[in-house]
């Protein structure tokens, strides 16, 4: 379905293309192969059930935008965010970055047995940063959680709005190009989402690009510039942040009066046709070659040997 497009005036500077998502599509399988199946289906062809979780996604950011995505469950709003900062690749279609993504979801790389401060200097480790750089940004991560004597006691006993807190402190204090934010200001109360507000003013006017998974239409329309209506793996609207999210209030207005059972089934239709048989395998996947399969066999073949001239000499 191509999306409906509409242009409103954005506010904040105008940089360089940041992000551009270019016909992107992403299949999940359905079914794990047990190891045997594997081997065998090399030799003949199968069909595979798929699940589509995205469609021909095409759209186009700028350095100092801020991104809406907004769309039912199972619409494909956190697929697209993993796709965006790199943690999922395509099936089909590119996806150009121009610099470096964080995303910031709830428990996000997060420890539960380690300690606020443990979890700091892990994430940040993980992310190449020396031991000084870390040592300097802990003081300023702290202070900007407030979680005070919490920072020392292990992550299991945050509470989501607390660990809310942590990861976005970290993900402000790495400094990233892009940084995509999925449901993780829902969770914080109203003094903290305002602290959230001004990184973000902050991060616009500096160029960086931020995306804003919610389903919150309201919150999307205070901190977007443009918004991404999805809608069961497809884009049913890009455009201007009041326009989409007023079509959006719509959509669900009259969702929301249908009856439970209509509701259900209205989703089981939409989820039934993302479901897809397919003989083929994705672009980005590897071809099981015929080399492979006699690799596997060969390797079996020598294992056996060596297993057979050890009971031969103990003999």
């Amino acid at each position: 379905m191509d999306a409906k497009t509409k242009k409103g005036n954005y506010p904040g500077p105008q940089f360089e293309t940041a992000v551009q998502v270019d016909h992107v599509s992403k299949l999940f399988l359905m079914e794990r192969k047990k190891w045997y199946k594997f081997i065998f289906s090399a030799f003949k062809k199968k069909q595979n059930h798929y699940f589509q979780a995205l469609e021909d996604i095409s759209f186009e950011v700028k350095g100092g935008e801020c991104i809406g995505l907004i769309g039912l469950n199972g619409s494909g709003k956190s697929t697209l965010a993993n796709l965006i900062a790199g943690h999922l690749s395509p099936t089909s279609g590119e996806i150009k970055r121009n610099g470096a993504a964080s995303l910031l979801a709830i428990n996000s790389g997060l420890k539960p047995n380690l300690t606020g401060i443990e979890n700091i200097k892990l994430k940040m480790l993980l992310m190449d940063f020396k031991p000084a750089e870390i040592n300097q940004r802990i003081q300023n991560i702290v202070e900007f959680t407030e979680l005070h004597d919490f920072i020392y006691q292990p992550l299991k006993q945050y509470s989501s709005g607390m660990r809310a807190k942590l990861g976005f402190a970290i993900a402000i204090q790495t400094n990233p190009e892009i940084l995509i934010i999925d449901e993780a200001l829902s969770v914080g109360d109203q003094t903290f989402y305002q602290k959230c507000l001004q990184e973000i003013d902050r991060f616009k006017r500096e160029g960086k690009t931020i995306f804003f998974v919610s389903h919150a239409a309201n919150q999307v329309r205070e901190i977007s510039d443009r918004v991404a209506w999805l809608h069961y793996g497809q884009l049913k609207l890009f455009g201007e942040s009041q326009e989409v999210c007023l079509e959006y209030s719509r959509f669900i207005h009259h969702f929301n009066k249908k009856s439970h059972s209509e509701r259900q089934k209205e989703q089981q239709e939409m989820m039934n046709t993302q479901k897809k048989t397919l003989s083929w395998k994705s672009n980005n996947q590897k071809k099981i070659k015929i080399w492979q399969p006699i690799c596997i066999f060969s390797v079996l073949f020598v294992i056996l040997a060596i297993s057979t001239w050890e009971i031969w000499q103990s003999i």
